[in-house]
């Protein structure tokens, strides 16, 4: 195990010091006092796990493929954009654009996240994104989402406050939603159907939330005893009719 001190450490010089690291070998990294440190894990293509204590910067595990990541701390904006592969647990919160047009792995946020999350995401044959949420999220959640599976827990909210934003899954043409609880018929996108869930959609939530519930050690007999709703596309090209005749 290699260990960086960030402090008071420019970020070109931390990710210069990370891929040097990994060059050499190195396959799990601890970086302390991480401050608002941008591009954390850029375009890294290797099986390297990264533990980061503190708050990492935007745009942070953009383009990775296959790296494990660790924040024991709040994440910024516009994380994994374009993610390919992998694993990121953030044990706070997120900020916006999380998993821009990300293409497979696993997000886990334990805390709430921002606007537009999920957006763009897509899914192809096996390769099938996931992001699972447990508190609440803004604005645009899934938007143009084109594959992949978000699903939003909406655990510990305030009372009276809603889990989700409006403008839900707007343009969304592929993929799947999952949230705890009711989502209102006017945050919803035209192009999207609100659906109960069954006992197979009920069985596929318990696999992938086994997992984020042991990385955060909650009770999933308990995160699963409530109702869900099940969001899906009723069309493949919402929009076709504008652009195309």
């Amino acid at each position: 195990m290699a260990t960086i001190d960030a402090k008071g450490v420019y970020y070109r010089q931390l990710n210069k010091q990370i891929k040097d690291l990994v060059a050499q070998g190195n396959d799990e990294i601890v970086l302390n006092n991480v401050n608002g440190h941008r591009y954390i894990g850029d375009g890294l293509d290797s099986n390297v796990k990264l533990i980061i204590n503190g708050t990492p910067g935007n745009d942070m595990a953009a383009f990775t493929n296959g790296v494990e990541i660790i924040v024991n701390g709040n994440g910024q904006d516009g994380i994994a954009n374009t993610m390919n592969d992998g694993k990121l647990v953030i044990r706070g919160h997120a900020g916006d654009a999380l998993g821009y047009s990300m293409r497979g792995g696993e997000i886990y946020v334990k805390g709430r996240v921002g606007y537009r999350v999920g957006i763009h995401m897509k899914g192809y044959k096996d390769k099938q994104p996931t992001i699972i949420v447990g508190g609440t999220a803004g604005d645009f959640f899934g938007e143009y989402m084109a594959g992949g599976r978000l699903i939003l827990l909406g655990l510990e909210r305030e009372e009276g406050k809603s889990i989700i934003g409006n403008h839900v899954a707007v343009g969304m043409h592929g993929g799947v939603i999952y949230v705890r609880g009711e989502v209102e018929a006017y945050k919803v996108g035209l192009e999207v159907e609100v659906l109960p869930i069954d006992e197979a959609d009920r069985e596929e939530l318990k696999e992938y939330l086994a997992d984020y519930c042991k990385e955060f050690d909650l009770d999933l007999s308990e995160v699963m005893n409530a109702q869900f709703s099940k969001l899906i596309p009723v069309s493949s090209r919402p929009y076709g009719n504008m652009y195309a005749y």
